[in-house]
């Protein structure tokens, strides 16, 4: 094509969209006329540089890229859609960019670390939270002076409202890296650690979540994990049989109730939650469950706990009465967990769950105002294989389109069926593939087929999504390191400068 004809086509293109499209034989065709829309819409969007007053960090733990590929067939398919074409609420984010995710010592992370590069803005080693790299696994003693700021204590120096929410215990590995400082994960309660982890001045991480000394600490906290805070003296509210891990004759909610003299909201229960006025409560606290939230499809059955959708929404409608803004870290934790279980029909339910989250904060917030990201600490081994028809259950056996050639189509040297979804490794490779069908496979406790036989499935070291839409989300570009998102989002809302830090 001459020069002139290629700048007539780029003309009409960057001013009327899909102008140039027409008098194209394809022009009629469905998923042509949905991209070329896309296409005049990006060309509208218009790049916002203005000061994020509120940040949002949304992390799906072990939310791989074949997680969401898999997840938003599976909304699709439940709906009665095509899965393939559907779109869940982060598949419409702006901006994107792939996340690398190796730690300081390993090319495959683990949530602490990960966690800890999104907040901090560096590279630390597996199994350690809030420290830099110099910082040893599990090492109390030479871990002394490794301690690295995060976002969240940048936000409190600054007076702006914080919150965390996760469906895990609140001391685990990826909110406790907002506000904790150990070299040691597993340090959640007193009782996790050695006397010999204590004496040179370590203190377990739900001790330093209620003690948490930045500004006038969390106004929201939301998720499990009531033994981390009670002590093994105390009854658990929901089950009389269990008691909590603490050995230090301390009840760390009523330490936290104490530090706001009165002032703070606690619940156990969704009952207590819905009956939560924000506002009129300056600072909740919500522990769901002794341990882990449930997964999403235990959740729904017995409404006993909230949503994540529906803390997310209560924590924004608290944080928001700041004039001077928020930030928010929001995880969807139980995907990680469901995946190592090597159970994907949980991980999908966990994910469209921690979807729903994101449309919330999405309905809540201002785009001009408000930095929203979408991503996860890391990946997981499971992949989709290969060539199921469209409308085939993305949980089912691998059928085959009709019409396609055998020599396209290789068959399984065994003769037996496989799922399109399978981990690299994980329980699922102690069962056999012999009379698989749809309505086996589709069955809410079935474990996916692995190839590696293992107790649980593991970790992967492969790169990640970043969702981005709101100030500055133009900044998540190309392929980036995970420690990235920390940088962006001091940048955008200039919290380091206005904390007096730089």
């Amino acid at each position: 094509m001459r020069k002139s004809a290629i700048a007539a086509v780029l003309g009409v293109a960057l001013t009327g969209g899909a102008a140039w499209s027409a008098g194209l034989p394809q022009q009629n065709d469905a998923t042509f006329k949905q991209d070329a829309a896309d296409l005049a819409a990006r060309l509208k969007q218009q790049e916002n540089t203005n000061r994020a007053k509120n940040i949002i960090l949304f992390i799906g733990d072990g939310m791989s890229i074949s997680t969401i590929t898999a997840a938003r067939i599976y909304a699709g398919q439940k709906k009665g859609l095509d899965g393939a074409s559907y779109r869940l609420t982060m598949d419409t984010l702006p901006y994107a960019a792939l996340s690398r995710t190796y730690s300081a010592d390993s090319i495959v992370t683990d949530s602490a670390p990960s966690a800890t590069s999104m907040t901090a803005g560096i590279k630390a080693k597996n199994g350690t939270i809030g420290v830099n790299d110099k910082a040893m696994p599990r090492d109390c003693a030479k871990s002394k002076g490794t301690d690295v700021t995060t976002i969240f204590e940048l936000a409190e120096m600054a007076h702006l409202s914080t919150g965390i929410i996760t469906t895990t215990r609140v001391t685990h590995a990826t909110p406790a890296a907002a506000y904790a400082h150990t070299p040691g994960r597993d340090w959640e309660a007193d009782s996790d650690m050695l006397p010999n982890d204590r004496k040179p001045g370590c203190k377990d991480i739900a001790d330093q979540l209620v003690h948490w000394n930045y500004g006038d600490g969390f106004e929201v906290i939301l998720g499990g994990g009531r033994q981390k805070m009670f002590d093994s003296h105390d009854i658990d509210p929901q089950d009389p049989s269990s008691r909590g891990e603490r050995g230090d004759n301390r009840n760390l909610v009523e330490e936290w109730k104490a530090r706001y003299n009165g002032d703070a909201a606690y619940v156990w229960n969704e009952e207590q939650f819905k009956a939560v006025d924000p506002s009129s409560t300056k600072r909740l606290m919500g522990l769901f469950n002794r341990s882990y939230m449930q997964y999403e499809t235990e959740r729904a059955k017995t409404n006993s706990e909230p949503s994540l959708a529906e803390m997310t929404a209560k924590a924004i409608d608290i944080l928001k009465k700041n004039p001077e803004g928020y930030v928010l870290m929001v995880e969807g934790g139980r995907i990680d967990h469901a995946h190592h279980a090597g159970n994907a029909a949980r991980a999908l339910e966990d994910t469209i769950a921690f979807d729903d989250a994101i449309k919330t904060g999405f309905a809540m917030t201002d785009a001009a105002d408000t930095l929203i990201i979408v991503t996860a600490d890391h990946s997981h081994t499971l992949q989709i294989v290969g060539y199921p028809s469209r409308g085939n259950p993305i949980l089912g056996v691998a059928d085959e389109p009709p019409g396609r050639e055998k020599s396209d189509s290789p068959s399984t040297l065994d003769g037996l069926p496989y799922t399109t979804l399978q981990y690299a490794n994980g329980p699922g490779a102690s069962q056999s593939r012999e009379g698989l069908t749809n309505a086996i496979t589709t069955n809410l406790n079935f474990l996916q087929p692995a190839l590696v036989p293992m107790s649980g499935e593991t970790h992967a070291g492969d790169d990640v999504a970043i969702l981005a839409s709101g100030p500055w989300a133009q900044l998540f570009s190309g392929i980036v390191d995970e420690n990235f998102i920390y940088h962006v989002m001091a940048h955008a809302s200039q919290l380091p400068q206005r904390a007096g830090v730089q």
